[in-house]
């Protein structure tokens, strides 16, 4: 049977794929906008149909509506997140479900090991002309969850681009077909304030020519795009890319071309932004999806030289420890791949991590510069993996520096506000005097 044969033969609707989820299964869901709202929809609405119980939902970022988080649905589903988001927070705040730490990188071998993945719901691109689908915009670990997983259940959609890279699956490989054309999710761009575009150029100032940045998504990260327009042959080995990179690329800044590793290439694991950014991906040669624990390996970013990673967080303290995931014990976020690319950039040659964020949250009326990290939240990254922290106010560098210059470079760039109270317990902690001695925040980039 030729795969066109088998094609014809496995497709279904909807609602007749997700009737092989059986109940007590652990299912994963393709991830961020790679979601197959087809068959997750479909899923929650044949809950009742089949008596789901005890589904255990796994993922990370959920860029749909979460249905099988809601309060009605705790008798058939439990979700169990790798990440939280906006739709899962509250499943887990009100223990109708779970969250699970681990780094991105390892989600994979999670599958493969300690979490066996029953079903993976999929969406992917047309086959081509030998049978091989795109995973298109999600790789990450949806890729190798599929090669583990008992059952894969795929929505084939044309308007999925074709992404390159170790990035296909054959039409064989699918064990059920829905074969329905969706609008992939879209993440809009975010709104650039002054706050972020006066952080963004901080963090521009610490980027050189030729280096290969890890980029976050959000205002921090577009607004830092904003501020690279000038720089010369950078490069991209990030765990996602948005938006803003496309400019970069059109324009002739991101080349690749100081790359050691995949030279040429714009490395990711996932992408996530507008139609804009699919339709650019869409069979282009040089943007390369491989799956994450090869993308987010610190042991495979160090390759390339001159790394930086580029991440936000809630808050940090005056030791340098960050917290990029809780708000005290309520789990907002995970852990991501933060800290596989925060070691990845130590680990290669002339590279450095930075940590930027507003100095303050709640409407001003919370530092993110804290004495002490806040009772129960997680210490994401450690103090040991900061080389700058950045905030509206400037650029504190930590890299080689004692407990107590750290103390200093970091109140040096809290909101206004909320320095007197800091400079208080910098007093008591060290029994010195801050004012006896300047502090500089000098933000060149001494790498250039």
């Amino acid at each position: 049977m030729n795969w066109k044969e088998l094609y014809a033969d496995r497709i279904c609707s909807a609602e007749e794929a997700v009737s092989y989820i059986q109940s007590g299964d652990r299912v994963v869901v393709a991830h961020a906008s790679g979601e197959p709202k087809i068959l997750t929809d479909a899923m929650v609405r044949c809950a009742s149909k089949y008596n789901y119980k005890d589904v255990e939902i796994v993922h990370m970022v959920a860029m749909g509506n979460a249905g099988y988080c809601t309060p009605e649905m705790a008798r058939h589903f439990r979700h169990n997140g790798l990440f939280l988001g906006g739709p899962t927070r509250a499943a887990i705040a009100e223990g109708r479900g779970d969250f699970t730490p681990v780094f991105f990188s390892e989600v994979p071998e999670l599958f493969r090991t300690a979490m066996h993945v029953n079903v993976v719901l999929l969406q992917v691109s047309e086959p081509d002309a030998d049978g091989y689908c795109s995973y298109g915009i999600s790789c990450d670990y949806t890729k190798p969850c599929a090669e583990s997983a008992d059952v894969r259940i795929a929505q084939v959609n044309a308007k999925m681009p074709r992404v390159m890279g170790d990035n296909f699956i054959h039409i064989s490989k699918l064990d059920h077909i829905v074969a329905e054309d969706s609008d992939i999710i879209e993440l809009p761009p975010v709104k650039i304030g002054d706050v972020q575009r006066r952080i963004g150029e901080h963090v521009a100032s610490l980027v050189c020519d030729g280096d290969c940045l890890q980029l976050g998504i959000g205002a921090i990260p577009d607004a830092t795009l904003l501020f690279l327009k000038g720089k010369k042959d950078l490069g991209i080995h990030s765990e996602m890319v948005s938006d803003g990179v496309v400019e970069l690329m059109e324009a002739g800044v991101i080349t690749n071309r100081c790359k050691q590793l995949y030279p040429g290439k714009s490395v990711a694991t996932f992408l996530m932004g507008t139609k804009r950014l699919y339709d650019f991906a869409h069979n282009n040669p040089d943007i390369r999806l491989m799956p994450v624990d090869v993308v987010n390996d610190p042991r495979v970013i160090c390759q390339n030289d001159h790394v930086v990673s580029i991440n936000s967080c809630v808050e940090v303290d005056l030791m340098g420890q960050v917290c990029a995931e809780s708000v005290g014990l309520r789990q907002i976020s995970g852990v991501g791949g933060q800290v596989d690319f925060v070691r990845g950039a130590k680990m290669s040659r002339g590279g450095r991590s930075i940590m930027a964020m507003p100095a303050t949250a709640a409407n001003g009326t919370v530092s993110r510069i804290v004495p002490l990290l806040s009772e129960g939240a997680a210490v994401t990254t450690s103090r040991c993996d900061v080389d700058d922290v950045v905030t509206e106010y400037g650029i504190a560098r930590l890299r080689g520096r004692s407990l107590k210059e750290r103390a200093r470079q970091l109140i040096a760039i809290a909101a206004p506000e909320f320095r007197e109270d800091l400079i208080k317990e910098y007093e008591r902690r060290f029994h010195s005097s801050y004012y006896l001695s300047g502090i500089s925040t000098g933000n060149r980039c001494t790498a250039c």
